[in-house]
């Protein structure tokens, strides 16, 4: 995986069999441990982001791992209960709740196509009438938050009570400090909502679009938190512990489609070909994917490599799944 140097002894441990216990089990703690064994004593390039000055204070040391199956399970390692800015993650709780309310009608104002430029790019949008390429780059997630703000009269709580109703924890919630850090240095969402409001794809009032917006992404969740609001895009659209079905089948097909081809930014080819899993990343230095019927993982390592992507997080996956022996694919 590119951004990490694997110690040479340990860049050859696949192993793949020593993991198998009886037919349809796998030591998943076992393999979480030999990954933190080995990316812990990786040298890993990237850097923290820096440009919301938030981000930028935290340690580049921190790392954790978690997984949570569908039999409630759950294996982890390191800093996996330390709650971290999730960012763009939180465009896929966006996502799914912009189509529990209004389904296929998104489609009219958001593309589903990878985007194959930066997620903040604003040539996109006038090669594509205002239409934005797909709903994880950023001017694609401001038209779901348009969305959101004319579906409720108070969307901030409502995306918090989908999120706690996503995990079964109330204590999830918005980091003001890093809202406002991120509004500090917004110039380019500013920038990217006019231009959208410009051809009438912004129905709202941009400040409001973007105080939503910002603090969506400012949303703080550990590994484990995250692992267990994505076994929702693991489990066919049903919570694990009521097995209450709060999303169609139909729609999680569509969001984990559109994790596989525009989750990573310009880099979703790379994570499908390495990985080969849904998943979803954000500047904060979280990942987090799922293996439909079976999982889903979370992994956070703050130092991103030149794509905007966890550097460590995307190694420790594709070790997850060459270790594991099953992707998607």
């Amino acid at each position: 995986m590119k951004g990490v140097k694997m110690p040479g002894a340990l860049k050859q441990q696949n192993h793949l069999s020593k993991y198998k216990m009886k037919v349809g089990t796998t030591d998943y703690q076992k393999i979480l441990n030999q990954i933190q064994q080995e990316l812990s004593q990786a040298e890993v390039s990237g850097k923290v982001a820096a440009y919301i000055p938030e981000l930028a204070k935290v340690s580049p040391e921190k790392f954790g791992m978690h997984l949570y199956n569908l039999e409630g399970e759950n294996y982890c390692f390191g800093n996996s209960e330390e709650r971290f800015s999730i960012q763009s993650i939180s465009k896929v709780f966006s996502l799914a709740l912009a189509m529990k309310i209004i389904d296929s009608d998104l489609w009219k104002r958001v593309g589903v196509e990878p985007s194959g430029a930066r997620f903040n790019s604003l040539s996109l949008l006038e090669d594509n009438g205002g239409i934005p390429r797909n709903p994880f780059i950023n001017a694609g997630a401001l038209v779901v938050a348009d969305v959101l703000v004319s579906c409720f009269s108070n969307p901030k709580a409502a995306f918090l009570s989908f999120m706690h109703e996503l995990t079964g924890n109330s204590t999830i919630s918005y980091d003001e400090t890093v809202a406002a850090s991120e509004r500090s240095e917004g110039y380019r969402n500013f920038a990217m909502a006019n231009y959208l409001k410009s051809f009438g794809n912004i129905k709202n009032d941009v400040e409001e679009v973007l105080d939503f917006y910002f603090h969506q992404c400012s949303i703080t969740m550990s590994c484990k938190e995250l692992s267990q609001a994505f076994i929702v895009f693991a489990n066919k659209g049903n919570l694990l512990d009521t097995d209450r079905q709060l999303l169609t089948g139909k729609q999680v097909k569509r969001i984990n489609a559109l994790m596989l081809t525009c989750g990573f930014y310009d880099e979703a080819g790379e994570f499908s070909f390495e990985v080969g899993l849904p998943g979803k990343s954000g500047v904060g230095g979280g990942i987090v994917a799922v293996h439909p019927n079976h999982y889903a993982v979370a992994v956070w390592s703050p130092p991103l490599n030149p794509k905007g992507n966890s550097a460590r997080g995307m190694a420790a996956l594709e070790r997850l799944t060459t270790l594991t022996g099953y992707s998607i694919f």
